[in-house]
């Protein structure tokens, strides 16, 4: 039998062969620079920085449809871990332009931001609503763009509800979690961030309150109105500021160990004595 014009093609194709691999970026000194699915590493000034985006939907527990666009918290853990330990990373941007998402997943993200000893600054572009808010203001310093808004709104659940007393404790709960860490992580008071996001006199058809860029730092919750020459700014000053800290703790800290050798009469053995 004679193979038609298409099949021979696809019997001429050697499928064992391997293909090309793609050749990464490389930078001035001819270094590979390689990005990450949801980030970048950023050289400036002698300081290396790593950039992570969170955008759309936070993906949590749950799939969501393949038409969402999502953040993976099970990406973004390991490469917060593994920021936090990379002697060559200076600092964090957080930049976020997301529509909320898995609460749970993203208070877990933004307790891990602000546990972090390195530098951290976060924007917020176009977005940073719902459980956006605590990773917004999880790192040190927080900046917003002058067009992008803010929703604060109570916590909400999919799926079969029961209707018991304890699922209501368990809401309120949820959302006690939250009010805490946006008020010990912003300049907002508790109970003004709890009456943004039980209003119900802004949104049409929901409770909350939608707050824009200004709004957003006259309440407290986010530090400064700027983009993004302000925050690595402010993260390079961070940077700056922290590395002379622990320059100054390394020097006290050798004092210390010297004046306990004294006292305890430990001869100290200079190189030459060695």
């Amino acid at each position: 039998m004679q193979k038609t014009n298409r099949e021979q093609r696809l019997y001429d194709i050697d499928f064992s062969a391997e293909l090309p691999q793609p050749v990464p970026p490389r930078d001035s000194d001819g270094d590979a620079v390689f990005s990450e699915p949801c980030g970048a590493v950023c050289r400036s000034g002698g300081y290396t920085f790593y950039t992570v985006t969170v955008i759309g939907q936070i993906e949590g527990h749950y799939l969501l449809g393949a038409g969402a666009k999502t953040t993976k918290y099970e990406q973004l853990i390991p490469l917060l871990v593994g920021i936090e330990e990379d002697d060559g990373i200076d600092g964090l941007l957080l930049i976020l332009n997301t529509a909320g998402g898995d609460v749970e997943a993203g208070l877990a993200l933004a307790e891990l931001v602000a546990s972090m000893k390195k530098p951290t600054v976060s924007l917020v572009l176009g977005g940073g609503h719902s459980i956006g808010v605590p990773l917004a203001v999880a790192a040190k310093r927080s900046f917003i763009v002058p067009s992008a808004t803010m929703t604060l709104h109570p916590v909400r659940m999919s799926g079969l509800v029961v209707g018991v007393p304890q699922t209501f404790s368990y809401f309120s709960k949820m959302q006690q979690r939250i009010f805490t860490f946006i008020a010990a992580h912003s300049h907002a008071a508790e109970a003004c961030v709890r009456e943004l996001t039980m209003r119900t006199d802004d949104i049409a058809t929901d409770v909350g309150t939608i707050i824009d860029g200004a709004e957003a730092v006259q309440f407290g919750i986010i530090d400064s109105v700027g983009g993004l020459s302000e925050a690595i700014g402010a993260l390079r000053e961070f940077t700056i500021s922290s590395s002379q800290t622990i320059t100054l703790a390394d020097r006290l800290a050798h004092k210390t160990i010297r004046e306990y050798l004294g006292r305890t009469r430990i001869p100290i053995l200079s190189e030459e004595g060695r």
